[in-house]
């Protein structure tokens, strides 16, 4: 990672001089100007500082740092079989359980299932790409066929399920990630 550039960005985002930077933050503008260029290193309190005014924190500051992919392609999607439950799922966007939601396809073999999620805060939506599903939230089904959604609170148990002879694949996203 390279500290210095990220801090140019952000203060260059700000609309703030380097000299306009060092007064905020009691430091010299010269010593701005060497960490920008990574000459020289601040201490993690003087990063801290440094990034508190540029509206950010140590955390914020890395999570956002680093390069995020936007576009994902065949060859990041992660692929697991659950034999037990007749099911395959595929993480579309790696390490997307950092995230604020989940997406991902699973597919349910012929009288497969998800597993039976337990109540829990967020939100769930699913879109069938193939096949049919029924929905269990609770003690209530809703059958769910192709090219139709579904979208819920996660406040209950719920899960899905196909009875068809034919795979069912569905787009499901789960917010916050819980698969």
């Amino acid at each position: 990672m390279n500290i210095g550039g990220e801090i140019k960005r952000l203060r260059i985002k700000n609309g703030l001089t380097q000299e306009e930077l060092a007064d905020r933050c009691e430091l010299s503008k010269g010593f701005i100007s060497q960490v920008e260029r990574d000459l020289a290193s601040p201490s993690i309190s003087t990063l801290s500082d440094l990034l508190q005014c540029l509206g950010t924190d140590l955390k914020n500051f890395f999570n956002d740092a680093a390069d995020e992919d936007i576009v994902f392609k065949v060859d990041d999607v992660f692929v697991k079989e659950y034999k037990d439950e007749g099911s395959i799922i595929n993480w579309i966007v790696p390490n997307s359980q950092k995230n604020d939601m989940e997406p991902i396809i699973i597919e349910l073999l012929p009288h497969g299932k998800s597993y039976i999620d337990d109540p829990h805060d967020g939100e769930e939506f699913g879109y069938v790409l193939s096949g049919s599903v029924i929905l269990h939230i609770g003690s209530k089904k809703y059958r769910v066929k192709k090219h139709e959604s579904f979208y819920y609170k996660a406040n209950t148990v719920h899960y899905i399920e196909n009875i068809g002879k034919n795979n069912a694949k569905v787009l499901w996203v789960s917010t916050p990630p819980n698969f």
